[in-house]
């Protein structure tokens, strides 16, 4: 077996391999550049390297400096992870160049599937059912238009040497192919370095059903079942569970055949996935091939119970397969949530900083559910710009899809973030979303339920009442330790007052707190004020935690809490509000203060994130129409085109193409 293993990229995929070569007794060899120095995965290796600044073109995308660090520390073997140089077969040449094993396919599968416009070809040639498509080398924006229009609408406009949802557009008319072809290809450009895209149908009401297979040297290909991946934003995975909830037996059966067979035609070895679109009758179609270790994988290592990493490095050293076709067998549900540094209440813009607190929910197994957290950050720790917004890939599994997908509801509102914005809030309103909890999904599920955005989970009457219950307990814990503090000073014992008023969002009740045997008893106050309906809090939470677990009228609840600058903001299954509880005198002063007034914003274009302008699209005194392209500003790794919101004159632009921009600076005015 290898002594020592080089993993060519960062964060949490970097961490995963790690763990899997320590349980291994392998050594581990880290990289990094200029903004990664600091990186867990840095930590977490017993040698690092470094191979050069920031961006992933000048480090992590660098052939040359990957090599000579497997020859400074005497590495025998490179794992690629996922993306960068996963799925290059001039890197994999390389390596071979230089006696060092690629982790990974042999290089004629890297070069016929790891190209999506060859794969194609490929899997024509080979009888396998394909999408509809154009699979050459398109030259510029005029070909894209004529063949989208030779097609039909909607086509998908994709970067051959993608995944990840990197240099990916669905576009509907030519006005969007035109916008779509110059963002996929710089996109692709700057993500893995080749420019080239290709256009296909895009197949409208899919499910993305994908197989995992894994291969030896000796010609055994086993697949490994289905992952479904179809709770997709912007062509990026969001949610993946496995099984999926729409296969039947015959089905997964004929992929998995149908994988395994395109598999062995390229000879596969190694950690592979084909991925197919399915239609609304089962019928499938073959998409492409992920040549490389899928950033979903723990779904399928949790219901098969398969280390895949450990496959991939024990093949690579040529070992046969252990594991037969009859031995994999599908134990429970596997969901897994994508945890990324992303706004979701402004059109998920990236976000970036510092993570002030990082408190993910532990790992382990309870009655026989399981919670499994792959991350690459730690409290305290920088999200760059330079990379992808992946914060951590949270995992539950359970006996059935129902189980592990209230279990991963619960992980959720155990996971606490603060420093940047993150979409947990918006991950578990789809955990309760009753279509998605149904199975009755397609890749279209976050477009057609979250039209207008994510804005936030109405907070049902129930939750608000509760909420204000929660909101009355947390203030007599602050307001008793405060008494004590000021009592030990004075000398003198302080009675707090007997009754409050809780204000939850608009909604305000005033209340009465008492102790019960341990507990808080809360009583609403009626019209009159007589006592009304009466509610139970127990809890032993304390002052500093981020996370309230405890029960109101024996209902387990566990809320994030997040001091505010007047009471506390509550965050439950994608609902949040501000709970204040104030003194009922402080509740009628408070209603006599003046409202702030937010400032005007309209006659500018902020900077939504940090990030770097790539174009500007209009000039000073120009007239734009509502909806039109004014700027392109990249933000990990992704194009974010900035339209205006409404008819009006440029007035000045104040950034040029190149320029970092901070979060609000100002790109341009209008008049």
């Amino acid at each position: 077996m290898f002594k020592k293993i080089l993993i060519a990229n960062r964060g949490e995929i970097a961490c995963r391999v790690m763990k899997t070569a320590k349980k291994m007794g392998i050594a581990t060899v880290a990289v990094y550049s200029a903004a990664d120095k600091d990186a867990l995965h840095v930590e977490m290796a017993d040698e690092a390297v470094a191979i050069g600044l920031a961006p992933a073109s000048d480090s992590y995308l660098v052939i040359d400096k990957i090599i000579a660090a497997c020859k400074q520390t005497g590495a025998e073997a490179v794992h690629p992870g996922y993306g960068f140089l996963s799925e290059n077969a001039k890197f994999a040449q390389a390596l071979a160049d230089n006696g060092i094993a690629f982790i990974g396919p042999n290089i004629k599968a890297v070069e016929v599937m790891g190209d999506k416009i060859e794969s194609k070809k490929f899997a024509n040639a080979a009888k396998v059912n394909t999408v509809p498509g154009y699979l050459g080398v398109i030259k510029d924006v005029a070909e894209a238009t004529k063949i989208a229009n030779e097609i039909g609408y909607p086509v998908m406009i994709k970067a051959s040497a993608g995944g990840g949802g990197k240099g990916m557009r669905i576009a509907w008319s030519e006005k969007e192919v035109a916008e779509g072809f110059t963002s996929s290809m710089s996109e692709a450009k700057s993500s893995f370095g080749d420019d080239r895209v290709f256009i296909e149908k895009f197949v409208t009401q899919p499910r993305h059903i994908e197989i995992q297979v894994l291969g030896d040297k000796h010609g055994n290909v086993i697949y490994a079942m289905e992952r479904e991946c179809s709770i997709q934003r912007r062509n990026q995975k969001v949610i993946e569970e496995a099984p999926s909830p729409f296969l039947d037996e015959k089905t997964r059966h004929a992929m998995g055949e149908q994988a395994v067979a395109l598999a062995k035609a390229v000879d596969y070895e190694s950690a592979g996935t084909v991925e197919f679109i399915v239609d609304k009758d089962r019928n499938f179609y073959f998409l492409e091939m992920n040549t490389r270790l899928q950033v979903e994988h723990p779904v399928t290592e949790l219901i098969t119970g398969i280390d895949l990493v450990e496959q991939m490095i024990r093949v690579a050293y040529g070992e046969k397969l252990a594991i037969k076709q009859s031995d994999v067998k599908i134990k429970g549900w596997a969901i897994e949530s994508r945890v990324y540094a992303e706004d979701p209440y402004r059109n998920f813009l990236p976000s970036t900083g510092r993570l002030v607190r990082y408190q993910p929910p532990a790992e382990g197994t309870a009655n026989g559910l399981t919670v499994r957290n792959d991350t690459g950050v730690y409290e305290g720790g920088e999200i760059s710009m330079f990379y992808d917004p992946m914060i951590a890939k949270l995992c539950t599994h359970g006996p059935d899809r129902l189980a592990a997908i209230d279990r991963m509801a619960l992980a959720l509102d155990e996971f606490h973030i603060e420093g940047i914005q993150h979409n947990i809030p918006f991950v578990n309103a789809i955990m309760e979303h009753p279509r998605f909890r149904s199975g009755n999904i397609t890749t279209g599920f976050i477009a057609e339920e979250y039209p207008e955005g994510f804005h936030g989970v109405a907070l049902a009457d129930e939750r608000a009442v509760r909420f204000a219950a929660i909101a009355v307990y947390i203030n007599s814990v602050h307001m008793g330790r405060a008494v004590q503090i000021s009592g030990q000073l004075s000398g003198r014992p302080r009675k707090l007052p007997t009754e409050w008023v809780v204000s939850v969002g608009d909604w305000n009740q005033r209340v009465t707190a008492e102790d019960a045997n341990g507990a808080l008893r809360v009583v609403f106050v009626d019209d009159k004020g007589g006592r009304g309906e009466s509610h139970l809090v127990r809890s032993e939470w304390v002052p500093g935690q981020a996370v309230f677990r405890g029960e109101v009228d024996g209902v387990a609840m566990t809320v994030e809490i997040v001091r505010a600058k007047q009471g506390y903001v509550l965050r439950y299954r994608g609902a949040s509000a501000h709970a204040v509880v104030r003194t009922v005198a402080g509740h009628r002063l408070n209603a006599l203060m003046p409202e702030k007034v937010a400032a005007d914003t309209s006659k500018f274009l902020l900077c939504p994130m940090p990030g770097l302008v790539k174009a500007i699209h209009v000039t000073e005194g120009q007239e734009v129409k509502a909806g039109e392209a004014l700027a392109v500003v990249e933000a990990m790794k992704m194009e974010n085109i900035l339209r205006a919101e409404n008819d009006c004159t440029v007035e000045k632009i104040n950034a040029a193409p190149g320029d970092s921009l901070a979060v609000d600076a100002v790109i341009m005015e209008f008049a």
